[in-house]
């Protein structure tokens, strides 16, 4: 499609749809209407990759979360058209820019849902017949703003123009039924465009509707809410992602939304397989299906579950299941493996709950025949303790269980589930996660892209990203790392500019750009980020910190809404921020910016700035993360601990080009059980005139009574005393702290050195290959999937 035929059919649409022109259009008409030309254009393409996937074998990729970002512009570089649009707009005044404006598909809370549209992306790219399959919420996450220093949530309708990049499949709608209601899934079809090939993959999400339509004998006799009982039921299943599950409803609501999606894709894949064979004795040579978390382990007793209404047996449909599913997990912690109350799921599920025990017996009828302990199998069945483990159900029903590091991997099977690795040990498998290098640097950062395309003479690597190894024999040549220098500048004032505008916040784009970008939670620390930026305050203000680079320190994180910890840590880095940002003596040196909103397309221009990626969990907790390779990607170097990807980051690149602290998981085994947080506090006095803030009124938490998760003060005990749940300082906040800051200044004092530290920041760029998901995904492809 050239400029011209692009021009005349944008013009056509815009006609035709909205009675307007490309100059007079609103944004998101312009956006509808080159959405419909593209979606026109690549329909026939589109069907034919679709009928490709269901003639061989295919996976199907189950997943709680899509967090896909906008649309257009990946869709663009894909198919090529970037500079074609950008053209035929510009030839009516317009530009491709003003689709900023357009709203993200927030359907994800963080790096799982990132990893799932990597994933896609990465398997549409790379010819591998992936579809992926979820849930279509008619509100994404929520849009976040900073009001007095607190987070506050209001709906994102991200639909409300529409949604041009779906297609409504009303015939391949499904009827879910729960012990209460039915419902029905109907299924949007949304084209995974690969890059630089005719491939074309799908991600199909499932919206709830009514089975029962609107009851207008009730509406007559003026029962007006009852007349839409039925629809408003239904439609709350798909309604928002992750509804809060501090209620029993809530609870009931999230058990329903993993079971709507999970019944619907697994019905899916039945119909088809059956109109296409006649049975389901092949089912498991044709179709795979990968388990992103706990979230769709459901689908297992489901389809094990249909089978049988099929006529097979319990075993032979076991067998069945076994083969066709697989388990990506995702946590080591043992309270984020999901468990649910054995009554709810019946209540709920009844049918599928037989199937559960089902399982659950053959489970101790295998262990029973290894001869294992008796009281070793109560404690790993599936079902127990008045609970269903939906982890332990994965593990043994799946033919393969995959972590997301290595580091990750190995405590998995040495820590976290050792005896179910002692059990089947030929199931386990280390799949490192990755990015996809056409969004997270061919999209995002055109300049850089440029760059790197020129140095190796052609763009191959926005689909071998392995070529960038290449590049190290630029390393030390000054004119490449002052090149590099001038692209990194340019997006830091173009990032300085965002933030002005979106967030009213000036920052200098002649300072470190410090930068911690991920979902808030206690684990990844953004309050021993918080806390070094009090330390370092305070040795600048007292003269024991010397001759610090200017740093502006970016913080960018959503809260769970019913988090209160988590929601008081935003407000703690908003108040330190007001605190430091006004104080005219370290006004030339420190600034604190909590951007907000954080969502993919702020994290595309926060990536491409920053000079340093802050990935501070505790050394055990973070199984890989996808944030520090954006930002590596991109040419920041980690400032971290030996934990998730960042063992393998350094291995890469090298640990001498970045800024690794902290205990390792090794020595907090040691540490831990004699750990006692009050003895650092009252020994060093640097760290308690630190936390004494929390305490002193200097900053106000805003009336949150002390006692109560949510106030500075409960943050404090949480430090010094724990909680009926945890231990004090279970994340080892404290203890880390002095190293942390130790290891940040040194970081800085290397900063001034521009050229030396331009270097680190190249060399991490360089050893970025090994984590494109297109790696990742031919992994899966190769050695889970079979495809």
């Amino acid at each position: 499609m050239n400029t011209n035929d692009f021009r005349s059919a944008l013009e056509s649409e815009l006609s035709r749809s909205f009675g307007t022109t490309a100059e007079n259009a609103a944004v998101w008409q312009l956006h509808d209407s080159i959405s419909r030309v593209v979606m026109e254009n690549i329909s026939a393409q589109w069907k034919q990759s679709t009928e490709q996937h269901m003639s061989g074998r295919r996976a199907m990729y189950l997943s709680m979360e899509f967090l896909m970002g906008r649309a257009v512009y990946n869709n663009l570089l894909c198919l090529g058209l970037t500079e074609v649009v950008d053209e035929a707009l510009k030839a009516h005044g317009r530009s491709l820019a003003e689709l900023e404006d357009i709203e993200d598909a927030a359907l994800g809370n963080g790096g799982l849902g990132r990893l799932a549209a990597c994933f896609l992306d990465s398997a549409a790219a790379h010819d591998i017949p992936l579809d992926g399959y979820g849930i279509r919420y008619k509100y994404g996450l929520f849009k976040q703003s900073i009001v007095d220093g607190f987070q506050h949530e209001e709906a994102d309708n991200w639909t409300k123009y529409g949604d041009p990049w779906s297609v409504r499949r009303e015939e391949d709608a499904v009827e879910i039924t729960y012990g209460d209601q039915k419902v029905l899934a109907v299924p949007y079809d949304m084209p995974i465009i690969g890059y630089g090939t005719k491939n074309i993959g799908n991600l199909r999400l499932w919206q709830a509707e009514s089975a029962d339509d609107f009851d207008f004998a009730a509406f007559d006799s003026g029962d007006y809410d009852g007349a839409v009982k039925f629809q408003n039921d239904a439609e709350n299943i798909s309604k928002v992602l992750y509804p809060n599950d501090n209620t029993d409803k809530g609870k009931v609501l999230r058990l329903k939304q993993e079971y709507f999606f999970s019944a619907a894709s697994v019905t899916d894949a039945l119909r088809r397989h059956k109109a296409r064979f006649g049975t389901f004795d092949n089912l498991a040579d044709y179709v795979t299906i990968q388990l992103n978390d706990t979230h769709p382990v459901i689908a297992i007793p489901e389809l094990i579950r249909q089978l049988i209404a099929e006529g097979y047996t319990f075993d032979k449909a076991f067998d069945i299941a076994h083969k066709v599913f697989n388990y990506t997990n995702h946590t080591i912690m043992a309270e984020a493996l999901e468990k649910w109350d054995s009554k709810t799921v019946e209540k709920v599920l009844p049918d599928v709950y037989a199937v559960i025990l089902q399982i659950n017996e053959r489970f101790y009828a295998d262990m029973y025949a290894r001869g294992m302990d008796k009281a070793q199998i109560r404690e790993m069945a599936p079902v127990g303790d008045g609970k269903v483990k939906m982890a332990f159900m994965a593990i043994f029903v799946s033919s393969y269980v995959n972590g997301v590091a290595a580091i990750h991997t190995e405590i998995l099977k040495n820590d976290a589930l050792k005896e179910w690795y002692e059990i089947y040990p030929e199931r386990f498998q280390n799949k490192t996660n990755g990015i996809t290098q056409r969004r997270w640097l061919a999209l995002c950062n055109p300049e850089l892209s440029s760059l790197i395309t020129k140095l190796l003479g052609s763009a191959d690597w926005v689909k071998d990203l392995d070529q960038l190894k290449k590049l190290e024999k630029f390393a030390d040549d000054e004119n490449v790392l002052k090149e590099f220098m001038a692209v990194k500048e340019a997006k830091k004032h173009q990032l300085a500019e965002f933030v002005k505008a979106h967030d009213s916040k000036d920052i200098d784009p002649n300072w470190i750009f410090d930068i911690q970008i991920k979902r808030l939670h206690e684990y990844k620390r953004q309050f021993l980020n918080a806390l070094s930026i009090l330390y370092i305050y305070f040795g600048i203000k007292d003269g024991s910190i010397k001759d610090f680079t200017p740093t502006v320190f970016i913080f960018g994180a959503k809260s769970a809404p019913g988090y209160r910890r988590a929601k008081a840590i935003i407000k703690l880095i908003n108040e330190i921020g007001d605190f430091v940002n006004a104080d005219p003596e370290t006004a030339d040196k420190l600034k604190v910016v909590f951007v907000q909103n954080y969502n993919v397309s702020y994290a595309e221009k926060l990536v491409c700035a920053a000079d340093v990626s802050e990935q501070i969990s505790t050394a055990g907790t973070e199984a890989s993360g996808t944030g520090n390779m954006k930002l590596m990607l991109n040419g920041a170097v980690t400032l971290g601990t030996y934990d998730g990807a960042n063992v393998e980051i350094v291995e890469e690149a090298g640990e001498e080009n970045n800024y690794i602290f902290g205990a390792r998981v090794e020595e907090l085994a040691e540490i831990m059980p004699e750990y006692d947080p009050r003895e650092i506090l009252f020994k060093d006095e640097k760290i308690k005139r630190v936390l004494d803030k929390l305490i002193d009124g200097t900053f106000t938490d805003g009336g949150v009574p002390s006692d109560q998760e949510g106030s500075f003060r409960e943050l404090y005990k949480a430090l010094t005393d724990g909680a009926s749940w945890h231990v004090p300082d279970h994340y080892y906040v404290l203890g880390d702290l002095t190293s942390y800051v130790e290891t940040k200044l040194r970081l800085n004092a290397d900063y001034k050195d521009s050229l030396a530290f331009a270097k680190k920041c190249w060399l991490n760029i360089c050893n970025a290959g090994k984590f494109s998901s297109d790696r990742t995904i031919k992994d899966y492809a190769e050695e889970i999937w079979k495809i």
